[in-house]
């Protein structure tokens, strides 16, 4: 048994490998990217006035490539993170239970969420091309192959949940198999949740972005106030699904079901970051068209289909935001757990002064991405 809690342990580091990769891919990639298309604009519309994607303006070629780097690798890298986190996480706590550890294959329980995820995505994108694509379904098409995915892999979970004892305990807690089950499940349902309200928030196709660009045409003021606003009131709705998963995670199954929720809401990856790769991959496509001199009616069509992928983009960083905040409870559990911690007194000196520090980090950490864009594109 101590064997198997330390096999455990020593995996938690894939998870700080890939978190540190990630680090490098999203913030690096991103401040390169940004600064390259803030550089191109300066050029093509302050010194010179050139196209968009004009071939004699060499930051096009930057922003294109920066493109890949930042929100395609970058974002990959990011949510592999938060998948690897989430899985030893879970794989950590379910070794301090005597019935998992005995029943052997029970532990695998948290791997095969994710290979039942990475089958029902692949089944979502098949089903995806149901049915004519055009210019203006493109959106729709890519909405629904998430949907498919959560529900095909409600349906796919219920037979791997019976790889689980019917009842196990942590400490006095006792879990039932098909409480986990709810656990998974509520985190899958609550990642679809929070991907559609990022982009009822973002799309041109609903109020909240129409109204916010009637507001353009009373000066540059309302629109500040009421897009800061809008932004605001769009952390409502996944702050709800997010309280509502670790309630209940947390009440009936403990830091395992925190775990589990995390890979649930983790689940549709495959569809999530597909969809998120389809605005940039687009954009470079435009680029190419314009720097190769092809028809504008092909510029039309990829800005059209940018416009799309911009949109449902914001899909996936509700995800991201989402599962990152249920790996980071899911690791300070787990380590809880292990060690044995039962509680953390933020009234003590050490303490209080971590929290105020950490409060502090993402300003600080934001300012300095920031002013490297604006020193970059210089």
């Amino acid at each position: 048994m101590d064997l198997t809690r330390r096999l455990f342990e020593l995996i938690a580091g894939y998870g700080l490998g890939g978190s540190t990769v990630a680090l490098f891919g999203r913030v690096g990639g991103g401040i390169y990217t940004k600064a390259a298309d803030v550089g191109a604009d300066l050029v093509g519309k302050v010194l010179k006035d050139l196209k968009e994607d004009d071939p004699s303006n060499p930051g096009t070629i930057a922003d294109n490539v920066g493109d890949n780097v930042g929100d395609i690798a970058g974002m990959g890298a990011d949510l592999f993170g938060s998948l690897a986190e989430s899985t030893c996480a879970a794989l950590v706590v379910s070794s301090t239970s005597r019935e998992l550890i005995y029943h052997t294959d029970a532990l695998y329980f948290p791997l095969l969420i994710t290979s039942m995820g990475i089958f029902a995505s692949f089944l979502s994108v098949l089903l995806g091309y149901i049915g004519t694509v055009t210019e203006k379904s493109v959106q729709l098409h890519l909405k629904l192959q998430l949907l498919f995915s959560t529900v095909l892999m409600t349906g796919t979970l219920i037979p791997i949940v019976y790889i689980l004892p019917e009842t196990f305990n942590f400490g006095d807690l006792v879990v039932g198999r098909w409480t986990a089950y709810g656990c998974v499940i509520i985190g899958l349902w609550s990642g679809m949740v929070i991907g559609f309200s990022t982009e009822y928030y973002t799309s041109n196709a609903y109020g909240p972005t129409l109204s916010l660009a009637q507001s353009c045409t009373k000066g540059p003021a309302p629109n500040i106030i009421l897009g800061l606003a809008l932004g605001y009131n769009s952390c409502i709705i996944p702050i709800i699904c997010l309280t509502a998963t670790i309630g209940y995670a947390f009440t009936y199954s403990g830091m395992y079901g925190i775990g589990l929720s995390a890979l649930g809401m983790l689940g549709s990856l495959p569809v999530a970051l597909t969809i998120d790769g389809y605005g940039p991959i687009s954009d470079n496509a435009g680029g190419i068209a314009e720097m190769s001199g092809l028809p504008a009616a092909i510029r039309s069509q990829t800005d059209a289909l940018d416009a799309a992928g911009n949109t449902t983009a914001a899909i996936g960083k509700g995800f991201a935001i989402g599962s990152a905040c249920l790996v980071g409870l899911a690791l300070f559990g787990a380590f809880n757990t292990r060690v044995g911690t039962t509680s953390v007194d933020i009234l003590q000196p050490i303490q209080f002064c971590g929290l105020m520090v950490g409060a502090m980090l993402p300003y600080a950490f934001s300012a300095l991405t920031m002013k490297a864009v604006g020193d970059a594109a210089s």
